[in-house]
């Protein structure tokens, strides 16, 4: 079959009501910024020239409307976007804190995304992407998860590359080991794991990033793993056939920060870009190390700004930000 769609994300699309200061008479102004990490990623993609789409659900609503027609014009297709008659969109309410770190408060219960069932997932659309993409937040219910888990069958039966971004989100789980099962489950389908440096702590139990990779790849055959550690950078590790790399590149901290919105799903979208030039099997040290500089430069630029899908770097600004390292 042809591929003529490079990525394919299923998961959450929501809004992220953002804080954006006070009214003269001292109550809190939110700002509603189209959000939902799968979609993110897709958005970044969307600027490196990929052609992008997305399965999911939002209502029939105000704000689905607004998500659906945000989607058309940053260029990510809708063919298998549904619009639920009865359930209101997910709104995920978020606090920043002074450095920049973040906390959520989810209206979703129901919200509109859990309730994708298996048989509304386009198959033909999976079947035709050489990446398909997703996090947990598709797994926290029963519905949802299954159709989940039927993309990625259908994924694997296809040759297409899979990738995943666990994204812990605790508040929506019925328990942490609820989280850890189907984290577990989705690693048992990726070629390539985005994880952070708090989320594979808590899975591994190993306080060393290189020890909690070694752990998880005793159980999962996963080429490559890359693990975000914040003002530390990143790293990534990558082994396929008889090639095994670990890379550490700095990160490109910056006064300007607002607020880390959106800069995992930046960074993972870099990532991906770099699995579709060179493939899961063609990457090397210089090409790893190029990757991580890059996915760190676009991660610094959106925590400049408000907000993630809509505003996503541009990549003359992601590359004259690489030039500052020489």
């Amino acid at each position: 079959m042809e591929k003529n769609m490079d990525v394919v994300a299923l998961g959450e699309l929501l809004i992220d009501m953002t804080n954006n200061g006070k009214t003269e008479n001292n109550n809190d102004l939110f700002e509603a910024n189209p959000g939902g990490a799968p979609c993110n990623v897709l958005a970044m993609l969307k600027r490196f020239g990929h052609e992008v789409g997305f399965i999911g659900k939002v209502g029939n609503d105000i704000f689905g409307r607004k998500l659906k027609s945000t989607l058309e014009e940053v260029g990510i297709a809708t063919n298998n976007l549904l619009m639920d008659p009865e359930v209101r969109t997910t709104l995920a309410f978020v606090e920043t804190f002074p450095d920049g770190d973040r906390d959520f408060s989810f209206y979703r219960n129901p919200g509109a995304d859990m309730m994708l069932r298996k048989d509304e997932v386009n198959a033909n659309l999976i079947a035709r992407s050489r990446v398909f993409h997703f996090g947990t937040l598709s797994m926290t219910h029963e519905m949802p998860r299954e159709a989940t888990i039927y993309s990625l069958v259908e994924a694997k039966k296809n040759g297409v590359i899979i990738t995943f971004d666990p994204n812990l989100r605790e508040p929506l789980w019925n328990s942490l080991d609820e989280v850890k099962e189907q984290i577990l489950t989705g690693m048992k389908y990726c070629d390539y794991l985005k994880i952070s440096d708090n989320e594979i702590q808590w899975l591994t139990g190993e306080e060393d990033y290189t020890a909690g990779v070694a752990k998880i790849r005793q159980q999962f055959d996963i080429p490559l793993i890359t693990v975000s550690m914040g003002r530390e950078g990143s790293r990534a590790y990558y082994k396929c056939g008889d090639k095994e790399v670990v890379t550490e590149v700095a990160p490109f901290l910056s006064d300007e920060t607002i607020e880390t919105t959106g800069a995992g799903d930046t960074f993972c979208g870099c990532v991906i870009h770099y699995l579709l030039t060179y493939g899961i099997e063609g990457l090397d040290e210089e090409k790893l190390k190029e990757m991580l500089t890059t996915a760190n430069a676009a991660a610094s630029l959106i925590t400049r700004v408000k907000g993630a899908l809509r505003v996503m770097p541009q990549l003359a600004d992601v590359e004259a930000l690489v030039r500052t390292r020489g």
